[in-house]
């Protein structure tokens, strides 16, 4: 599924069963962020991991010193979530495009093919507020392949030619509810991986940019599988690929106890217990704010290359920008960047994120507004450094809740920021939506950082 946890992905986190692009992919972004479920040297195991998986694998020679992607692949573990990742993004993206036209065919209603979309959101809050307590009460595993086998179940039921389109539309809920507890495990489930340190942050890296590039890739991917075979033969595919990813987590990842089996809290009185600590609270926010603004120039693409009088090829390369932009701003960070300095760039890139909209005031062409697309992108770099503070802010019977709230969270304000650009576009012209859209957002990013940096020296 898309990862969440990007903030210029639209795709559901296929981080999870079935995220949903706009993500998605989680269980269910639209289509995301479709829907669907699916460092320095690393940190020592946390004590869950360590009664019954191995350690990560130690990075060898010149990656000791700060470790690349590469040393993330030299851990077993992590190249079994890596390529199952692959497959539940598969079924997320190719499953949303295909329930998308199928409902279409079905109805020939825009409306409720539209709606196959924001379905990918919505359940997202119920999911990550209500399921959340399992993530640390039930054994990790267990939860990935369950919630894995639920989407494909859920997938396999769409194909039957008989289900009507009300129940369609149940099940695309239904996968979207699980998305966040995947998601938000599997995320957890890394750090017991990959440890807390560097090799957590690049591994996460890695995930967001596979959920990036299905934003490139992936309609594509859909488009061409549908003109061989119907929308339910398609689905039919996608259930294929939520087992395989289910087989892989199943056979290439280690038994690990529940973090907090005994724990009582659940629901909403779980969920107050994670946020009454101040600086998950102010964590939480900074990974929330950036999407829910970053997502209103993809959200208004289309309206804007028609405001302009552009072509369909240039609506695709506005499309893409900003994808291009977060894969190569991700790349650089992981890359060249140390421990240190990614932790220094946060907040600056968090703040000024949003910044480059203001290209948008004049109502630029396609190339300055592809420029402020890519950098707008580029400056998610900052997401490494905020995973490693996010993961060590975190008591570890408490990670897999906090884990999955953030990534719902992450999810339901792309939703809203799509609805709201949606509705600014009524009234005023797009260039101003985003321009203003850059101004407001700036403001709140300001207000999210200072509430962060005084978290730093104190816990509520």
């Amino acid at each position: 599924m898309p990862d969440p946890a990007s903030p210029a992905t639209s795709l559901p986190d296929p981080a999870s069963p079935v995220a949903s692009l706009p993500d998605p992919a989680s269980p269910a972004t639209s289509l995301p962020d479709p829907a669907s479920p699916v460092a320095s040297l690393p940190a020592a195991a946390s004590p869950a991991a360590s009664l019954s998986a191995p350690a990560p694998e130690p990075p060898a020679g010149p990656a000791a010193d700060r470790p690349g992607y590469r040393a993330v692949f030299r851990v077993r573990e992590f190249r079994f979530v890596f390529v199952a990742h692959l497959f539940s993004l598969l079924g997320v993206v190719v499953s949303e495009l295909a329930l998308t036209v199928l409902v279409y065919d079905l109805t020939r209603s825009p409306l409720l093919s539209s709606l196959t979309f924001a379905l990918g959101f919505l359940p997202y809050l119920l999911g990550g507020t209500l399921l959340a307590g399992l993530t640390d009460r039930l054994p990790p595993r267990r939860i990935l392949v369950v919630c894995d086998l639920v989407c494909s179940a859920c997938v396999a039921a769409m194909v039957v030619p008989a289900t009507p389109v009300a129940v369609l539309l149940v099940l695309r809920c239904a996968i979207a509810v699980v998305s966040p507890v995947f998601n938000g495990t599997r995320m957890a489930t890394l750090a017991d991986i990959l440890g807390e340190g560097d090799l957590f942050v690049l591994g996460r890296s890695l995930l967001r940019i596979v959920s990036q590039s299905a934003l490139l890739t992936g309609f594509a991917v859909g488009g061409v599988l549908l003109t061989v075979v119907p929308p339910r033969g398609a689905l039919a595919v996608t259930t294929v690929t939520f087992l395989v990813s289910a087989l892989l987590l199943r056979l290439g990842t280690a038994r690990r106890p529940a973090r907090a089996a005994g724990s009582a809290a659940g629901g909403l009185s779980g969920t107050w217990a994670v946020l009454r600590n101040r600086r998950v609270r102010a964590l939480m926010l900074m990974f929330w704010v950036p999407p829910l603004f970053a997502v209103v120039p993809e959200a208004l693409a289309a309206p804007y290359a028609d405001e302009i009088g552009v072509s369909t090829a240039a609506l695709g390369l506005l499309m893409c920008a900003l994808p291009v932009g977060t894969i190569a701003g991700e790349l650089f960070a992981g890359s060249f960047l140390s421990t240190a300095t990614r932790s220094r760039i946060v907040l600056p890139l968090a703040v000024t994120g949003v910044l480059p909209y203001l290209l948008y005031a004049p109502e630029p062409g396609v190339a300055l507004a592809v420029a402020a697309l890519f950098l707008a992108g580029a400056t998610g770099a900052y997401t490494l450094g905020l995973d490693a503070w996010f993961v060590a802010a975190v008591p570890e019977e408490q990670r897999g809740r906090a884990m999955t709230l953030m990534t719902a969270g992450m999810m339901t304000v792309q939703g809203i920021g799509m609805a709201g650009a949606g509705i600014a576009a009524e009234f005023a012209p797009v260039h101003t939506v985003v321009a203003g859209t850059g101004v407001v957002g700036t403001l709140c990013l300001l207000a999210a950082a200072a509430e962060l940096r005084a978290s730093g020296a104190t816990e509520k």
